[in-house]
């Protein structure tokens, strides 16, 4: 007789499949690898970074100023009050450049590094070409209208025209000089640097009207609008011709020298303004 045996469940076969252990990929190996090495390295650098910034060998010791005549190399260092000490790699020559350029005197500056330890300082200094009277005060003005001083004893060796009609209306807190009429008076000057015996006599120079320059020569009261271009072609054209124009017109107030070889000379003592039309003229600019 056959006896069947119970089952037992502690010998059934498991039918939950055996964990595979999980190997990492070539490509994630080389991943890791790389992540450590850039990590090495960006940590090398912060601490070469580190070391540089607080290298004493590497720190601002010297300043080297060149180009300055009006301003002092003490009013320099004053302004650049600061930056010795600083590291020559990372001092940020740029902000120290544009405070050296907030002072009047300074037109361009350019700063270069030396290593180990010097900051060579080039200054170009402004030029005045004038005296501009603004407000019933005198400065002294570049070609590009900037005040630069007030002009006072200290400045008594700068033979310069007085300048007029610079100053704009005030408005909302705007420009104190008019930017085309100090333009206008660079153009007069600049174009009279060819003749430098003709430049010392100019005087006065007036520009309320920024399209119309005029002047007054020393010694020679009279009125000389030039208007804005062949300003150097106009006033020879007058030299030549103010003789013949004395003994047509006593008491000249004005010579308008604008209109080619047509000149309108005004008189000061006549009731109502004469002109006279001299065509043609010899010798006048066209």
């Amino acid at each position: 007789m056959a006896v069947t045996a119970p089952a037992d469940s502690r010998f059934k076969r498991a039918r939950a499949r055996p964990v595979r252990r999980r190997r990492w990929s070539a490509t994630v190996v080389r991943s890791v690898r790389i992540v450590l090495i850039l990590a090495v390295i960006g940590y090398a650098a912060w601490r070469v970074q580190v070391l540089v910034r607080q290298s004493r060998a590497l720190s601002i010791r010297t300043l080297r100023i060149t180009g300055t005549q009006r301003i002092s190399q003490g009013e320099v260092l004053a302004v650049l009050n600061g930056l010795p000490g600083q590291n020559i790699l990372t001092a940020n020559l740029d902000e120290w450049r544009r405070r050296l350029l907030s002072s009047p005197w300074v037109g361009r500056a350019t700063m270069r590094r030396v290593l180990p330890g010097t900051i060579e300082v080039d200054i170009t200094e402004r030029r005045p070409i004038g005296i501009g009277r603004l407000n019933g005060q005198l400065y002294l003005i570049d070609g590009r209208g900037v005040v630069i001083d007030e002009y006072g004893p200290e400045y008594a060796e700068f033979d310069l025209p007085i300048i007029d009609g610079l100053a704009s209306d005030p408005k909302d807190g705007g420009p104190l000089v008019e930017e085309a009429r100090a333009e206008l008076v660079g153009r007069l000057l600049g174009a009279l640097e060819a003749k430098p015996d003709l430049a010392r006599r100019i005087s006065q120079i007036d520009v309320h009207n920024p399209r119309d320059a005029v002047v007054i020569l020393d010694q020679d009261p009279a009125l000389l609008r030039l208007g804005n271009e062949q300003f150097l072609e106009r006033l020879q054209a007058y030299l030549e011709l103010a003789p013949v124009l004395r003994q047509s017109v006593a008491h000249i107030d004005y010579v308008d020298l604008r209109f080619g070889d047509r000149v309108y000379v005004g008189n000061a003592d006549a009731k109502t303004e004469m002109r006279r039309s001299i065509t043609p003229v010899v010798g006048a600019a066209r």
